[in-house]
């Protein structure tokens, strides 16, 4: 196992996520604890000291069973993670009850690692709000001992991260965000991580695989990569990709069976970062699987002639996200932040835009479809 300087710690490069556990009959909330605690088991045994969960991870159980499981080894054996769920606005008032219940399910008198989880769009707001007494009370646990390593977690925007840092970037010691070589331009993780590293705050890699995504590849891409490197597994060039930027400490990969897991520690058994050929190899294959999305350029030619004032790029690129993803909670989360007049509904397509739209998009077809899959 690789391990990375953190401090006065040495992690492993590979964290096990737990957001992705086994389950019983498909049923998300239903854990398999056995075969879960025969995972962390077996990254015990080969060198993973990091584990990562959160209060929500299926259904509220991943942290009892995580705490179960990792109960059996030595407290100074691992380090655990966990979040404060300010993903759901109602919690934002509960700081302190949520703390002391996620200790108890977890099984421990503190955690190495805690984050605001998920800071984005919806409730930046929130999490500024000195009202609610989360930062402050976090600091105190961090004081008192209880909180080892205080960080945050994001999917929202550059601009959002920022007011969070400006805010308590000088108490944040890292930053998990989404990052693969899909999302390096798609979600912009490469500003993200230059962002992170002018406040000298080391990454925290979540989604390496994007949800599996990048574990299979078409069969022409998949040969152009055989041709650099004819031994490596599809999966492992999303590891291989991460390995090579300077600022990832930590990469978590919420596997969901002993399989993966196996397979996941192999990679990790070395470092073998890419070559410029190789990411330039990879970032095109990466260019092609995008190509299908709306290739909007952010010019702002068309909310300049849009009579409802929306904000064109911007909803077309969360657009963009759900289409290529299928799906999933960051599009319907940043649109929460959106008034009712702004979100893509309030297009009355009368096709002003697309008239100065020099890519020639079909602006008003997506707010329709963008707006029967928000109803979907």
């Amino acid at each position: 196992m690789i391990y990375r300087d953190f401090q006065d710690l040495q992690l492993s490069a590979l964290g096990l996520g737990a957001m992705r556990l086994p389950v019983v009959n498909g049923d998300d909330a239903q854990i398999d604890a056995a075969a879960a605690e025969e995972m962390v088991s077996y990254a015990m045994e080969h060198g993973i000291n990091y584990y990562d969960t959160a209060w929500g991870y299926h259904s509220g159980n991943s942290e009892t069973v995580i705490g179960k499981a990792l109960g059996r080894y030595p407290r100074d054996s691992y380090y655990l993670a966990t979040k404060f769920p300010g993903y759901d606005l109602s919690n934002m008032p509960k700081v302190q009850e949520i703390f002391e219940t996620q200790l108890e399910k977890c099984g421990v008198d503190f955690f190495d690692f805690y984050l605001f989880h998920n800071v984005c769009e919806m409730n930046i707001d929130a999490y500024l709000d000195e009202s609610y007494g989360i930062y402050a009370y976090l600091m105190e646990q961090k004081k008192n001992g209880r909180i080892k390593h205080l960080g945050f977690s994001a999917h929202g925007s550059c601009k959002v991260m920022k007011r969070f840092l400006e805010a308590y970037g000088k108490d944040m010691e890292f930053c998990q965000i989404q990052l693969n070589y899909i999302d390096w331009t798609f979600q912009d993780a490469k500003a993200k991580a230059e962002l992170l590293d002018s406040y000298h705050i080391p990454v925290w890699v979540m989604e390496p695989l994007r949800g599996g995504r990048l574990a299979e590849l078409s069969e022409k891409d998949t040969e152009k990569l055989k041709a650099l490197r004819p031994d490596e597994k599809t999966a492992a060039w999303a590891f291989r990709f991460l390995q090579a930027l300077p600022g990832v400490t930590m990469v978590l990969s919420g596997m969901s069976d002993l399989e993966q897991l196996k397979e996941n520690i192999q990679t990790f058994e070395e470092d073998k970062p890419l070559a410029p050929e190789e990411m330039d190899t990879l970032l095109s294959i990466a260019d092609g699987m995008l190509n299908r999305t709306l290739p909007c350029t952010s010019c702002r030619y068309c909310v300049s002639h849009c009579p409802k004032g929306l904000d064109i790029p911007y909803l077309l690129g969360l657009y963009n996200e759900h289409a290529f993803t299928g799906g999933g909670f960051i599009a319907p989360m940043a649109l929460m932040a959106v008034p009712e007049e702004k979100k893509p509904s309030a297009c009355i397509g009368c096709r002003s835009c697309e008239r100065v739209c020099p890519q020639q998009i079909k602006i008003s077809e997506a707010m329709a479809d963008f707006t029967a899959r928000m109803k979907g």
